[in-house]
């Protein structure tokens, strides 16, 4: 039986809230250079849209880390499947990610970069579950909070399908 899904935060709202959060971003990191780390796959639409927003100076780099592999819980087995291309040594750096729900794939990565020692280190995430953290992350900005449903579009896939959804969709089996 082939899954439906169903909207749940629509492609205009993801699109404004992108923009408020762009917009606290360069007012923190004013008069200064921002490097932002996406968490591939997910993290790279909402990367994209997020820097086209930034009035600060910005670079790209990009890791993969897994914890899914095809289904829809983590593993809890974190695996970094591709490691940053420049080095994070004295820099202000993002981390920006998909969605946060248990905590631990962005708990150990967050602590692998500290160990890098940059300048600052904080988290943004499109999508927040809190209620599915079993480890202590803290994120400093946050696009929406949802509940523990399997979400996907904008970046988030069920089975590397529905990456490219306009919007924030719920999976019915």
């Amino acid at each position: 039986m082939a899954e439906k899904v169903k909207v749940m935060i629509s492609k205009e709202e993801v699109a404004g809230r992108i923009a408020e959060i762009a917009a606290a971003i360069s007012a923190e990191y004013e008069g200064r250079y921002l490097h932002m780390i996406c968490v591939l796959k997910g993290g790279v639409f909402f990367m994209t849209e997020l820097s086209k927003h930034l009035t600060v100076p910005c670079s790209l780099d990009f890791m993969s880390v897994s914890s899914y592999g095809n289904a829809m819980k983590s593993s809890g087995k974190i695996e970094v499947l591709k490691d940053l291309d420049e080095p994070i040594e004295g820099r202000d750096v993002l981390v920006v990610e998909d969605i946060i729900d248990s905590g631990r794939t962005l708990s150990y990565l967050l602590e692998m970069l500290k160990d890098r020692s940059p300048k600052s280190l904080k988290l943004c995430t499109l999508l927040d579950k809190p209620e599915c953290r079993v480890a202590d992350v803290h994120v400093d900005y946050t696009g929406f909070q949802v509940p523990d449903v399997f979400v996907v579009g904008y970046g988030l896939d069920y089975q590397q399908k529905y990456r490219n959804l306009p919007f924030i969709g719920v999976v019915e089996l």
